[in-house]
């Protein structure tokens, strides 16, 4: 695991944008598995505003709501539009999206296996955190789920999501579909971004905690190839010389 510390988010979603489109540069045909949130925000505003072929690149978006289609404006889908797909290249045919209103829920979350699979997995994989530690949809349990699954969201997940809701959480919908751990991990290369204090807690245990379904997050310590990148106020917990 490899830390990588900056100043601010903005220094951070520079460097991840540069990170991303060298990837892209080297392997135009890469499969890039995104997340959604406030903290990737920046990062999607750093890949607007610069120029990449996005013609071949395929994607898998970590989850979406159950309940909701694509044209809700609470949809990742939407989300996604937004922030990033209506700004590059990228034929709509590779965007790989989770279907929250599809009739049979368990089939859909088979599907999407079926399409990662088919892709020959995912090359990079960006991930953010939760404040609870979670990554996707994959929340703090006793045990957690390997693959694509049905996932019971926390109200702490509902409340960070309220802003895509009105601002109010209890419109949130209280499950989601989720990459489950095992098809996150099976990324050849993952990076992890965290940003703002809120998340200083989930990184210090992601980093230097026991590897627990307490905290998802801590799971990518089995991971050869994970990059963790964090603002000033994300690493606060951490001492200056942490490395893995």
């Amino acid at each position: 695991m490899t830390i990588q510390r900056f100043d601010d988010e903005d220094a951070l979603a520079a460097a991840l944008a540069t990170r991303v489109l060298e990837a892209i540069v080297a392997n135009p045909e890469l499969v890039l598995g995104l997340p959604t949130g406030r903290t990737p925000l920046a990062f999607y505003r750093e890949l607007r505003e610069r120029s990449g072929d996005w013609s071949k690149v395929r994607t898998f978006n970590l989850d979406e709501f159950v309940g909701v289609d694509g044209d809700h404006p609470g949809s990742y889908r939407a989300f996604m539009q937004s922030e990033l797909f209506d700004h590059v290249s990228i034929d709509p045919a590779n965007i790989g999206m989770l279907d929250g209103r599809a009739p049979d829920l368990k089939a859909e979350c088979r599907r999407y296996e079926a399409a990662i699979a088919d892709a020959d997995g995912i090359d990079l994989q960006i991930l953010g955190i939760g404040a609870n530690g979670h990554i996707g949809f994959n929340e703090p349990a006793d045990g957690l789920c390997a693959h694509t699954h049905i996932a019971e969201l926390e109200q702490k997940s509902r409340e960070a999501n309220a802003q895509l809701f009105g601002g109010d959480w209890t419109a949130v919908p209280g499950r989601a579909l989720s990459m489950g751990m095992a098809t996150i991990l099976g990324a050849r290369n993952i990076v992890l971004m965290a940003t703002g204090q809120e998340k200083a807690d989930a990184v210090y245990q992601m980093i230097e905690g026991l590897i627990t379904p307490q905290v998802p997050a801590s799971f990518l310590q089995v991971h050869p190839r994970v990059t963790v990148m964090l603002d000033a106020k994300a690493a606060i917990r951490l001492k200056p010389d942490t490395a893995r």
